[in-house]
């Protein structure tokens, strides 16, 4: 058996490397994968966090480096990589990232088999394939730092967070400024808030709404949020 797979490994990676290498470094770019990500979780701030995207940082370094080795050595399959690349056009504009994600993938795994390097195709094709199944399962990138974005204009007298913070704190156990814009004779502002009862965000509106100087107030979920 061990003869078996020797043979049905050793023109993939010659005398350079093994599968064994080349499972390392796949494994290690799983783990260097989860770092980018976890500081993309930590570090991002904006409206726009994107689930799907840091899934993708993730698995990304482990296609990468799948590709790194299949190029390894051998100047006709780099070439041959980039021109697959090159004649590659989508006439739809893929929204999602993980979407990217996969049809490199698929690129890849077909330049192994096209190649005769069965047994990258098969390594990538069983190792990347856990790794996602990893990323379904765990939820992986996933994160609740906030229920609501409630966005008002503030055209009252003094400051309004003397005004709007008793309001917020009553309904939410945290509140953060996530946007302030100044315009003509107002002010814009957006609070991500987590709030003590989700289902009653209706009552928050109903309270800001009440509220002198305060207008045009939009609650959006957070599971509304669009992914950009």
């Amino acid at each position: 058996m061990n003869d078996t797979l020797t043979n049905f490994f050793s023109a993939d990676f010659g005398s350079a490397a093994g599968p064994e290498t080349a499972l390392l470094a796949l494994l290690l770019c799983f783990v260097i994968g989860h770092v980018v990500a976890w500081v993309y979780m930590w570090t991002h701030d904006g409206l726009s966090y994107s689930k799907m995207f840091t899934m993708s940082l993730l698995a990304m370094p482990v296609i990468v480096a799948l590709v790194m080795i299949l190029m390894a050595g051998n100047i006709v399959i780099a070439v041959g990589l980039l021109a697959v690349f090159t004649v590659v056009r989508f006439r739809n504009v893929l929204k999602d990232t993980r979407d990217t994600t996969f049809v490199l993938w698929s690129i890849v795994e077909g330049m192994a088999a096209g190649t005769m390097r069965f047994g990258i195709a098969v390594l990538g094709a069983v190792l990347i394939s856990l790794v996602f199944i990893y990323l379904k399962v765990t939820a992986f990138g996933g994160r609740h730092r906030y229920d609501v974005v409630v966005n008002l204009q503030w055209r009252g007298d003094g400051d309004s967070l003397d005004t709007l913070q008793p309001i917020l704190w009553r309904h939410s156990v945290r509140a953060q400024l996530a946007g302030h814009r100044l315009l003509d004779d107002r002010q814009d502002l957006s609070y991500r808030l987590s709030l003590r009862d989700p289902s009653r965000a209706g009552e928050l509106l109903t309270d800001l709404r009440a509220t002198d100087g305060v207008s045009g107030v939009h609650l959006f979920r957070r599971e509304d949020e669009s992914e950009v």
